[in-house]
């Protein structure tokens, strides 16, 4: 309505030099079928170029800064692949609940809500090929390349690859907590996830064979949200007298609290017998820079204002992060029978640690 109002009013469109662009914010859209609704009706009124759609994440530094230490160090890009990577973990997980906006958080879901704009827009970044310029559209079709490569879901295995939760009455931060279903504006016997756990495979040659597990909720043990690159045991391990088992390298990005980047490798301890030990190479925004980066939104409605629309989302990537959810949305309108399945104040239901269990993995602790 409103963007047809523009139309009407006749401020739609640009007028010898003056720009004119219009910022939507999400969710675009509840499903496929109405983000497309959505983008058409856009169309209608607006260029593709007038239309900056914005994540708040992307304009996180440390978000940002996925590119440049993927494409501006000659010593990481050739590690960034099957080659070398066991598998990624991207973790978002919040202590808060839904702070009031339970009538929202109804229609929504930690699948909408998280997984499918910010979590895909963190995934497409790590996933990418490099792009041939900084250009927005250059940028843009790299990750939506990326997420195209993602194996869709089959509707009839959709428990082997994602995982619901909803948080129950717990403790967090010391403080007593009620369930999700005992939140103002929320169903007594309500279905909606307020965890969801992916496992996503692309097939392409950079990433064939190397999974990606994505995991968002609220109420859980601790605020934060990274993304960890498990790389791959030695080949060949010749501390075999060390009292300890090597643990393989991790690269984590920190894009909240703490925004940083920490690459875990093993060491020799001080002393006669060659005892190995992990230890963290750490780099964090703020030590090292001394300012404060501006929040999110400041630097994306400057990009708006600049008429740099590489950090919002484009069309075809909104429509393709609800392609991939869109067969999950549809097996979890059922009823969960097992909900509330978690405890406020840990880690999410038992399912999501079987999920990557069952390829002999485990989630970091964080």
């Amino acid at each position: 309505m409103i963007a047809r109002k523009l139309k009407e009013a006749g401020i739609a469109k640009p007028k010898r030099k003056a720009w004119t662009r219009i910022i939507v914010e999400k969710p675009f859209g509840h499903d496929l079928e109405s983000a497309r609704a959505l983008n058409k009706e856009l169309a209608r009124v607006f260029a593709e170029k007038q239309i900056y759609r914005i994540d708040h994440y992307l304009g996180k530094e440390t978000v940002q800064n996925i590119l440049a230490f993927r494409f501006a160090n000659s010593i990481f890009e050739p590690l960034w692949n099957r080659q070398f990577i066991d598998h990624i973990q991207i973790t978002n997980a919040e202590t808060i609940g839904v702070e009031g906006r339970g009538a929202y958080y109804e229609k929504a879901g930690a699948l909408r809500d998280m997984i499918q704009n910010h979590v895909f827009q963190v995934t497409s970044l790590v996933a990418m090929e490099p792009p041939a310029s900084l250009s927005a559209n250059s940028v843009h079709d790299e990750k939506f390349k990326a997420m195209q490569s993602v194996h869709p879901f089959s509707t009839d295995r959709i428990d082997q690859f994602a995982v619901r939760g909803q948080y129950g009455p717990g403790i967090v931060l010391g403080d007593k907590v009620p369930g999700y279903r005992e939140e103002p504006g929320v169903d007594p016997n309500s279905s909606t996830e307020t965890f969801a756990a992916l496992k996503l495979h692309i097939d392409n040659w950079r990433w064939s064979g190397v999974p990606f597990y994505l995991r968002s909720g609220k109420r859980l043990q601790k605020h934060i949200t990274e993304i960890a690159i498990q790389f791959k045991d030695v080949p060949h391990r010749l501390f075999t007298d060390s009292d300890s088992a090597l643990e393989p390298n991790v690269l984590v990005i920190r894009i909240q609290p703490n925004e940083g980047i920490t690459l875990r490798f093993g060491a020799k301890l001080p002393g006669q017998a060659m005892r190995i030990r992990p230890v963290n190479m750490d780099f964090r925004y703020g030590s090292s820079f001394g300012v404060k980066s501006p929040e999110a939104y400041e630097r994306l409605l400057l990009d708006c204002m600049l008429g740099d629309s590489t950090l919002y989302a484009r069309r075809d990537m909104v429509e393709r992060g609800w392609e991939i959810v869109a067969p999950i949305l549809e097996a979890w309108k059922k009823p969960a029978n097992d909900f509330p399945n978690y405890e406020a104040g840990s880690w999410g239901p038992q399912a999501a640690f079987e999920l990557i269990e069952r390829d002999g993995r485990q989630w970091r602790k964080l």
